[in-house]
Protein backbone atom coordinates (compact mmCIF):
# COMPACT_ATOMS: atom_id res chain seq x y z
CA UNK A 1 0.00 0.00 0.00
CA UNK A 2 0.86 3.39 -0.66
CA UNK A 3 1.88 6.16 2.21
CA UNK A 4 0.71 9.45 2.16
CA UNK A 5 2.97 12.21 3.09
CA UNK A 6 1.99 13.38 6.62
CA UNK A 7 2.82 17.61 6.64
CA UNK A 8 1.33 18.18 10.39
CA UNK A 9 4.56 16.77 12.31
CA UNK A 10 5.99 17.69 16.28
CA UNK A 11 9.16 17.44 16.75
CA UNK A 12 8.68 16.45 21.08
CA UNK A 13 11.60 17.84 21.99
CA UNK A 14 11.95 20.99 20.18
CA UNK A 15 8.42 21.62 21.71
CA UNK A 16 9.51 21.14 25.30
CA UNK A 17 12.77 23.45 24.17
CA UNK A 18 11.03 26.51 22.96
CA UNK A 19 8.33 26.38 26.03
CA UNK A 20 8.63 29.10 29.30
CA UNK A 21 8.78 28.40 32.76
CA UNK A 22 5.52 27.37 34.33
CA UNK A 23 4.01 25.58 37.13
CA UNK A 24 4.80 22.70 35.96
CA UNK A 25 8.64 23.09 35.56
CA UNK A 26 8.48 24.64 39.51
CA UNK A 27 7.02 21.11 40.64
CA UNK A 28 9.52 19.56 38.74
CA UNK A 29 12.00 21.81 40.55
CA UNK A 30 11.19 20.79 43.58
CA UNK A 31 10.83 17.32 43.64
CA UNK A 32 14.52 17.31 41.68
CA UNK A 33 15.93 19.47 44.06
CA UNK A 34 14.45 17.36 47.25
CA UNK A 35 15.71 14.21 45.80
CA UNK A 36 19.48 15.78 45.24
CA UNK A 37 19.62 16.89 48.63
CA UNK A 38 19.67 13.74 49.98
CA UNK A 39 21.71 12.62 47.67
CA UNK A 40 24.65 14.73 49.05
CA UNK A 41 23.47 14.60 52.51
CA UNK A 42 24.20 11.10 52.19
CA UNK A 43 27.05 10.90 50.10
CA UNK A 44 28.90 13.96 52.62
CA UNK A 45 27.67 11.35 55.93
CA UNK A 46 30.62 9.69 56.41
CA UNK A 47 33.14 12.68 56.35
CA UNK A 48 30.78 14.31 58.90
CA UNK A 49 30.89 11.04 61.13
CA UNK A 50 34.30 10.01 60.43
CA UNK A 51 35.87 11.43 63.75
CA UNK A 52 34.03 9.74 66.15
CA UNK A 53 33.70 6.11 63.84
CA UNK A 54 37.15 6.03 63.39
CA UNK A 55 37.69 6.62 67.55
CA UNK A 56 34.74 3.79 68.20
CA UNK A 57 35.85 0.85 66.22
CA UNK A 58 39.96 1.94 66.19
CA UNK A 59 40.05 2.25 62.90
CA UNK A 60 43.54 3.36 61.36
CA UNK A 61 43.69 6.02 58.80
CA UNK A 62 43.85 3.20 56.09
CA UNK A 63 40.86 1.26 57.20
CA UNK A 64 38.80 4.89 57.44
CA UNK A 65 39.81 5.66 54.17
CA UNK A 66 38.93 2.06 52.59
CA UNK A 67 35.56 2.45 54.81
CA UNK A 68 34.63 5.57 53.22
CA UNK A 69 35.38 3.95 49.55
CA UNK A 70 32.46 1.76 49.96
CA UNK A 71 29.74 3.54 49.14
CA UNK A 72 31.97 4.49 46.17
CA UNK A 73 32.16 1.44 44.43
CA UNK A 74 28.43 1.13 45.24
CA UNK A 75 28.37 4.52 42.93
CA UNK A 76 30.37 2.81 40.28
CA UNK A 77 27.88 0.14 39.23
CA UNK A 78 24.84 2.02 40.33
CA UNK A 79 25.59 4.99 37.77
CA UNK A 80 25.81 2.81 34.72
CA UNK A 81 23.15 0.47 35.78
CA UNK A 82 20.51 3.00 36.17
CA UNK A 83 21.65 5.09 33.81
CA UNK A 84 21.07 2.50 31.46
CA UNK A 85 17.40 1.13 32.76
CA UNK A 86 16.73 4.92 32.57
CA UNK A 87 17.08 5.49 29.10
CA UNK A 88 15.28 2.04 28.25
CA UNK A 89 12.69 2.08 31.16
CA UNK A 90 11.78 5.93 31.76
CA UNK A 91 13.46 7.75 34.45
CA UNK A 92 10.50 8.23 36.72
CA UNK A 93 10.93 4.44 37.95
CA UNK A 94 14.92 4.54 37.90
CA UNK A 95 14.55 7.80 39.92
CA UNK A 96 11.96 5.98 42.49
CA UNK A 97 14.28 3.04 42.94
CA UNK A 98 17.49 5.01 43.22
CA UNK A 99 16.04 7.03 45.83
CA UNK A 100 14.93 4.03 47.80
CA UNK A 101 18.10 2.44 47.65
CA UNK A 102 20.25 5.16 49.03
CA UNK A 103 17.78 6.45 52.01
CA UNK A 104 17.13 3.05 53.43
CA UNK A 105 20.66 1.63 53.16
CA UNK A 106 21.62 4.78 54.97
CA UNK A 107 19.44 4.90 57.45
CA UNK A 108 20.54 1.27 58.05
CA UNK A 109 23.90 1.73 58.60
CA UNK A 110 23.10 3.55 61.60
CA UNK A 111 22.70 0.19 63.32
CA UNK A 112 25.29 -2.33 61.75
CA UNK A 113 27.60 -3.27 65.16
CA UNK A 114 30.55 -3.20 63.02
CA UNK A 115 32.60 -2.10 60.01
CA UNK A 116 32.17 -4.90 57.95
CA UNK A 117 28.04 -4.57 58.10
CA UNK A 118 28.57 -0.69 58.02
CA UNK A 119 30.52 -0.98 54.69
CA UNK A 120 28.23 -3.61 53.31
CA UNK A 121 25.30 -0.84 53.79
CA UNK A 122 27.32 1.93 51.88
CA UNK A 123 28.00 -0.34 49.22
CA UNK A 124 24.15 -0.81 48.67
CA UNK A 125 23.42 2.77 49.58
CA UNK A 126 25.82 3.68 46.93
CA UNK A 127 24.07 2.30 43.74
CA UNK A 128 21.01 4.83 44.71
CA UNK A 129 23.31 7.55 45.20
CA UNK A 130 25.12 6.51 41.74
CA UNK A 131 21.89 6.38 40.14
CA UNK A 132 19.83 8.94 41.39
CA UNK A 133 22.27 12.01 39.73
CA UNK A 134 22.15 10.86 36.38
CA UNK A 135 18.10 10.23 36.03
CA UNK A 136 17.33 13.68 37.68
CA UNK A 137 19.42 15.65 35.85
CA UNK A 138 18.66 14.44 32.40
CA UNK A 139 14.30 14.25 33.42
CA UNK A 140 15.06 18.21 34.59
CA UNK A 141 16.99 18.61 31.06
CA UNK A 142 14.27 17.17 29.16
CA UNK A 143 11.73 18.82 30.25
CA UNK A 144 12.90 22.56 30.72
CA UNK A 145 12.79 25.28 28.62
CA UNK A 146 15.92 25.47 26.70
CA UNK A 147 16.82 29.03 27.44
CA UNK A 148 16.85 28.94 31.04
CA UNK A 149 18.05 25.10 31.17
CA UNK A 150 21.75 25.23 32.88
CA UNK A 151 20.13 27.77 35.30
CA UNK A 152 17.02 25.50 36.48
CA UNK A 153 19.72 22.22 36.25
CA UNK A 154 22.34 24.58 38.77
CA UNK A 155 19.70 25.63 40.96
CA UNK A 156 18.46 21.76 41.18
CA UNK A 157 22.04 20.36 41.87
CA UNK A 158 22.43 23.02 44.41
CA UNK A 159 20.43 20.77 46.76
CA UNK A 160 23.25 18.37 46.41
CA UNK A 161 25.76 21.02 48.09
CA UNK A 162 22.79 21.73 50.49
CA UNK A 163 22.95 18.14 51.19
CA UNK A 164 26.34 18.54 52.16
CA UNK A 165 25.98 20.95 54.26
CA UNK A 166 23.16 19.30 56.58
CA UNK A 167 25.13 16.33 57.43
CA UNK A 168 28.24 18.46 59.22
CA UNK A 169 25.20 20.98 60.43
CA UNK A 170 23.66 17.90 61.52
CA UNK A 171 26.44 16.03 62.83
CA UNK A 172 27.97 19.47 64.98
CA UNK A 173 23.94 19.47 66.98
CA UNK A 174 23.65 15.75 67.12
CA UNK A 175 26.61 14.02 67.26
CA UNK A 176 27.19 14.89 71.54
CA UNK A 177 23.92 14.51 72.48
CA UNK A 178 22.82 11.67 70.16
CA UNK A 179 26.05 9.55 68.75
CA UNK A 180 26.90 9.24 65.02
CA UNK A 181 24.95 6.89 64.89
CA UNK A 182 21.56 9.65 64.73
CA UNK A 183 23.08 11.69 61.42
CA UNK A 184 22.76 8.34 59.43
CA UNK A 185 18.98 7.76 60.79
CA UNK A 186 17.91 11.07 59.34
CA UNK A 187 19.13 9.50 56.18
CA UNK A 188 15.63 8.26 55.62
CA UNK A 189 13.43 11.32 55.49
CA UNK A 190 13.09 11.02 51.26
CA UNK A 191 11.18 7.47 52.38
CA UNK A 192 7.95 9.42 54.27
CA UNK A 193 7.91 12.11 51.13
CA UNK A 194 8.66 9.69 47.63
CA UNK A 195 4.99 8.69 47.72
CA UNK A 196 3.51 12.57 46.76
CA UNK A 197 6.60 13.17 44.98
CA UNK A 198 5.75 9.99 42.32
CA UNK A 199 2.49 11.30 41.94
CA UNK A 200 3.56 14.38 40.64
CA UNK A 201 6.85 13.12 38.65
CA UNK A 202 6.04 12.77 34.99
CA UNK A 203 7.04 10.01 32.70
CA UNK A 204 9.89 10.64 30.17
CA UNK A 205 7.87 11.93 26.93
CA UNK A 206 10.62 9.43 24.94
CA UNK A 207 9.33 6.82 26.65
CA UNK A 208 5.68 7.92 25.76
CA UNK A 209 6.39 8.50 22.75
CA UNK A 210 8.07 4.56 22.09
CA UNK A 211 5.38 2.77 24.00
CA UNK A 212 2.87 4.60 21.79
CA UNK A 213 0.91 6.61 24.99
CA UNK A 214 -0.15 9.91 22.83
CA UNK A 215 -2.81 10.98 25.25
CA UNK A 216 -0.51 11.17 27.97
CA UNK A 217 2.29 12.49 25.95
CA UNK A 218 -0.40 15.04 24.85
CA UNK A 219 -2.14 15.69 28.10
CA UNK A 220 2.00 16.62 29.25
CA UNK A 221 2.87 18.85 26.34
CA UNK A 222 -0.47 20.46 26.89
CA UNK A 223 0.81 21.11 30.72
CA UNK A 224 4.13 22.14 29.05
CA UNK A 225 2.72 24.57 26.87
CA UNK A 226 -1.24 25.38 27.73
CA UNK A 227 -0.70 28.21 25.26
CA UNK A 228 -0.23 26.34 22.25
CA UNK A 229 -2.81 24.02 20.68
CA UNK A 230 -1.33 20.82 19.21
CA UNK A 231 -3.69 19.80 15.86
CA UNK A 232 -5.48 16.16 16.74
CA UNK A 233 -3.42 14.81 13.67
CA UNK A 234 -0.32 15.98 14.32
CA UNK A 235 3.07 12.88 14.28
CA UNK A 236 4.77 13.87 17.26
CA UNK A 237 8.76 12.27 16.93
CA UNK A 238 12.20 12.85 18.48
CA UNK A 239 14.76 14.25 16.03
CA UNK A 240 17.99 11.36 16.50
CA UNK A 241 17.71 7.94 15.56
CA UNK A 242 18.84 5.92 18.14
CA UNK A 243 18.94 2.37 19.30
CA UNK A 244 16.20 1.83 22.05
CA UNK A 245 17.72 -1.44 22.87
CA UNK A 246 21.49 -0.36 23.52
CA UNK A 247 21.84 3.47 25.12
CA UNK A 248 25.59 2.72 25.25
CA UNK A 249 25.95 2.57 21.68
CA UNK A 250 25.31 6.10 21.74
CA UNK A 251 27.97 7.86 23.16
CA UNK A 252 30.44 6.56 20.54
CA UNK A 253 28.21 7.46 17.61
CA UNK A 254 28.05 10.66 15.53
CA UNK A 255 31.60 11.92 16.48
CA UNK A 256 31.03 11.42 20.32
CA UNK A 257 33.86 8.85 21.40
CA UNK A 258 36.54 11.39 22.32
CA UNK A 259 33.92 13.97 23.92
CA UNK A 260 32.49 10.66 25.64
CA UNK A 261 36.39 10.32 26.72
CA UNK A 262 37.13 13.65 27.79
CA UNK A 263 34.21 14.13 29.94
CA UNK A 264 34.87 10.71 31.63
CA UNK A 265 38.43 11.71 32.09
CA UNK A 266 37.53 15.23 33.80
CA UNK A 267 35.49 13.00 36.42
CA UNK A 268 37.90 11.15 37.01
CA UNK A 269 40.73 13.73 38.59
CA UNK A 270 37.67 15.58 39.70
CA UNK A 271 36.50 13.03 42.20
CA UNK A 272 40.13 12.26 43.16
CA UNK A 273 40.24 15.96 44.50
CA UNK A 274 36.17 15.78 45.47
CA UNK A 275 35.68 12.70 47.48
CA UNK A 276 39.24 13.32 49.46
CA UNK A 277 38.91 16.32 50.78
CA UNK A 278 35.48 16.25 51.56
CA UNK A 279 35.89 13.02 53.10
CA UNK A 280 38.82 13.74 54.86
CA UNK A 281 38.25 17.83 55.66
CA UNK A 282 37.56 17.57 58.92
CA UNK A 283 40.13 14.98 59.80
CA UNK A 284 42.27 17.25 58.53
CA UNK A 285 41.47 20.07 59.98
CA UNK A 286 41.59 18.52 63.46
CA UNK A 287 45.18 17.45 62.51
CA UNK A 288 45.77 21.05 62.16
CA UNK A 289 44.70 21.96 65.70
CA UNK A 290 41.07 23.37 64.91
CA UNK A 291 38.46 22.11 67.63
CA UNK A 292 35.88 19.01 66.37
CA UNK A 293 33.47 21.75 66.04
CA UNK A 294 35.45 24.07 63.67
CA UNK A 295 36.61 21.25 61.49
CA UNK A 296 32.63 20.54 60.72
CA UNK A 297 32.72 24.19 60.05
CA UNK A 298 35.32 23.85 57.14
CA UNK A 299 32.87 21.40 55.50
CA UNK A 300 29.83 23.96 55.73
CA UNK A 301 31.62 26.71 54.29
CA UNK A 302 32.59 24.45 51.26
CA UNK A 303 29.45 23.49 50.50
CA UNK A 304 28.26 27.30 50.95
CA UNK A 305 30.92 28.14 48.47
CA UNK A 306 29.61 25.46 46.08
CA UNK A 307 26.20 26.69 46.87
CA UNK A 308 26.59 30.07 45.75
CA UNK A 309 29.20 29.37 42.66
CA UNK A 310 26.96 26.56 41.37
CA UNK A 311 23.57 29.17 40.54
CA UNK A 312 26.32 32.04 39.60
CA UNK A 313 27.97 30.02 36.86
CA UNK A 314 24.57 28.61 35.92
CA UNK A 315 23.35 31.50 34.95
CA UNK A 316 26.21 32.13 33.02
CA UNK A 317 26.24 29.09 31.79
CA UNK A 318 22.42 30.02 29.92
CA UNK A 319 24.23 32.66 28.14
CA UNK A 320 28.21 31.78 27.55
CA UNK A 321 29.91 28.30 26.83
CA UNK A 322 29.91 25.81 29.53
CA UNK A 323 33.18 24.42 27.82
CA UNK A 324 35.40 27.41 28.43
CA UNK A 325 33.49 27.96 32.25
CA UNK A 326 34.26 24.58 33.46
CA UNK A 327 37.86 24.57 32.19
CA UNK A 328 38.23 27.83 34.31
CA UNK A 329 36.57 26.55 36.98
CA UNK A 330 39.19 23.42 37.40
CA UNK A 331 41.84 25.52 37.26
CA UNK A 332 40.73 27.75 40.22
CA UNK A 333 40.37 24.34 42.13
CA UNK A 334 43.94 23.80 41.17
CA UNK A 335 44.79 27.72 42.14
CA UNK A 336 42.61 26.99 45.74
CA UNK A 337 44.42 24.25 47.11
CA UNK A 338 48.00 26.11 46.17
CA UNK A 339 47.20 28.60 47.90
CA UNK A 340 45.89 26.87 50.69
CA UNK A 341 48.80 24.63 51.37
CA UNK A 342 50.62 28.22 51.34
CA UNK A 343 48.57 29.74 54.03
CA UNK A 344 49.23 30.18 57.40
CA UNK A 345 46.17 32.15 58.45
CA UNK A 346 43.20 30.24 60.41
CA UNK A 347 40.58 33.60 58.60
CA UNK A 348 41.97 33.08 55.18
CA UNK A 349 41.92 29.43 55.15
CA UNK A 350 37.96 29.68 55.68
CA UNK A 351 37.89 32.19 53.25
CA UNK A 352 40.32 29.69 50.36
CA UNK A 353 37.86 27.27 51.66
CA UNK A 354 34.76 28.79 50.11
CA UNK A 355 36.20 29.56 47.38
CA UNK A 356 37.45 26.05 46.80
CA UNK A 357 33.57 25.34 47.11
CA UNK A 358 32.72 26.73 43.36
CA UNK A 359 35.62 24.70 41.82
CA UNK A 360 35.35 21.87 43.77
CA UNK A 361 31.82 20.71 44.35
CA UNK A 362 30.06 23.42 41.43
CA UNK A 363 32.15 22.43 39.23
CA UNK A 364 31.25 18.33 39.18
CA UNK A 365 27.69 20.16 39.05
CA UNK A 366 27.68 21.92 36.42
CA UNK A 367 30.05 19.38 34.30
CA UNK A 368 26.97 16.98 34.37
CA UNK A 369 24.78 19.75 33.26
CA UNK A 370 26.77 20.29 30.42
CA UNK A 371 26.94 16.84 29.85
CA UNK A 372 23.16 16.48 30.07
CA UNK A 373 23.22 19.09 27.04
CA UNK A 374 25.80 17.52 25.17
CA UNK A 375 23.86 14.42 24.15
CA UNK A 376 20.69 13.31 22.85
CA UNK A 377 17.88 12.50 24.70
CA UNK A 378 17.72 8.70 24.03
CA UNK A 379 21.60 8.44 25.60
CA UNK A 380 21.20 10.90 28.25
CA UNK A 381 20.89 9.23 31.78
CA UNK A 382 23.48 6.51 29.59
CA UNK A 383 26.05 9.39 28.92
CA UNK A 384 26.11 10.83 32.45
CA UNK A 385 26.22 7.50 34.39
CA UNK A 386 28.87 5.58 32.30
CA UNK A 387 30.84 8.68 32.70
CA UNK A 388 30.43 8.80 36.44
CA UNK A 389 30.51 5.41 37.07
CA UNK A 390 33.95 5.56 35.62
CA UNK A 391 34.74 8.39 37.04
CA UNK A 392 33.61 7.25 40.62
CA UNK A 393 36.83 4.98 40.23
CA UNK A 394 38.45 8.41 41.28
CA UNK A 395 36.40 9.05 43.66
CA UNK A 396 36.87 5.43 45.27
CA UNK A 397 40.80 6.42 45.23
CA UNK A 398 40.45 9.51 46.33
CA UNK A 399 39.75 8.69 50.37
CA UNK A 400 41.91 5.95 49.87
CA UNK A 401 44.97 8.75 48.09
CA UNK A 402 44.41 10.76 51.48
CA UNK A 403 44.47 7.94 53.67
CA UNK A 404 47.51 6.88 53.07
CA UNK A 405 48.97 10.06 52.66
CA UNK A 406 48.14 10.65 55.95
CA UNK A 407 49.45 7.52 57.60
CA UNK A 408 52.67 8.47 55.37
CA UNK A 409 52.72 11.73 58.11
CA UNK A 410 52.26 14.07 55.03
CA UNK A 411 51.44 17.76 56.61
CA UNK A 412 48.16 19.20 55.77
CA UNK A 413 49.97 21.60 53.40
CA UNK A 414 51.67 18.45 51.50
CA UNK A 415 48.21 17.39 51.04
CA UNK A 416 46.56 20.39 49.59
CA UNK A 417 49.85 20.76 47.40
CA UNK A 418 49.09 17.18 46.27
CA UNK A 419 44.86 17.80 45.33
CA UNK A 420 46.00 20.53 43.62
CA UNK A 421 47.17 17.87 40.81
CA UNK A 422 43.81 16.39 39.90
CA UNK A 423 42.23 20.03 38.81
CA UNK A 424 44.66 20.43 36.50
CA UNK A 425 44.23 17.25 34.79
CA UNK A 426 40.13 17.86 34.62
CA UNK A 427 40.82 21.08 33.06
CA UNK A 428 43.04 19.62 30.11
CA UNK A 429 40.70 16.79 29.48
CA UNK A 430 37.50 19.30 29.72
CA UNK A 431 38.75 21.65 26.79
CA UNK A 432 39.34 18.38 24.34
CA UNK A 433 35.59 17.49 24.51
CA UNK A 434 34.45 18.39 21.14
CA UNK A 435 31.34 20.58 21.47
CA UNK A 436 30.84 21.11 17.50
CA UNK A 437 29.10 17.53 17.93
CA UNK A 438 27.31 18.21 20.53
CA UNK A 439 23.26 17.61 20.57
CA UNK A 440 22.04 20.81 20.05
CA UNK A 441 24.82 21.53 17.27
CA UNK A 442 24.80 18.14 15.42
CA UNK A 443 20.92 17.82 15.55
CA UNK A 444 19.61 17.04 11.97
CA UNK A 445 16.22 17.57 12.06
CA UNK A 446 15.67 14.94 8.86
CA UNK A 447 16.61 12.04 11.21
CA UNK A 448 14.03 10.72 13.34
CA UNK A 449 13.28 7.74 15.63
CA UNK A 450 10.87 5.73 13.57
CA UNK A 451 8.07 5.10 16.34
CA UNK A 452 5.06 6.39 15.18
CA UNK A 453 2.39 6.36 17.84
CA UNK A 454 -1.01 4.64 17.44
CA UNK A 455 -3.24 5.65 15.19
CA UNK A 456 -0.34 7.46 13.01
CA UNK A 457 0.67 5.00 10.46
CA UNK A 458 0.23 6.07 7.17
CA UNK A 459 -2.19 3.74 4.90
Amino acid sequence: MRRQRIVNQLNVSDFIAKSDFRRFHFFLLVIGFFCVIFDGYDTAVFGAILPPIMKEWHLSAVEAGALGSYSLFGMLFGSITFGVLSDRFGRKRMVAVTVVLFSLFTALGGVAPGPRLFGLFRFIAGLGLGGILPNAIAMLTDYSPRKTRTTITAIVMCGYCLGGMLSPLIGILAIASYGWRFVLWMGAVPLIFLPLAYRYMPESSFILLREGRRQELLALLSRINPARKIESDAQLYEAHEVSARIPLAGLFTENRAMSTAMFTTAIFFHLILGYGLINWLPKLMLEAGFTMRSSLMFLLVLQCGAIVGTVVMGYVGDRYPLKRILTGLYLLGSVTMVLFALNRNATWAYVLIAVAGVPVVGAQNLVQVYMSQFYPVFVRSTALGFSSSVGRIGGMLGPLLAGWLVSMSFSIHNMFFTFAIPGLCSALAISAVQHRHSSDRSRDTGARLHVPLIGELEK
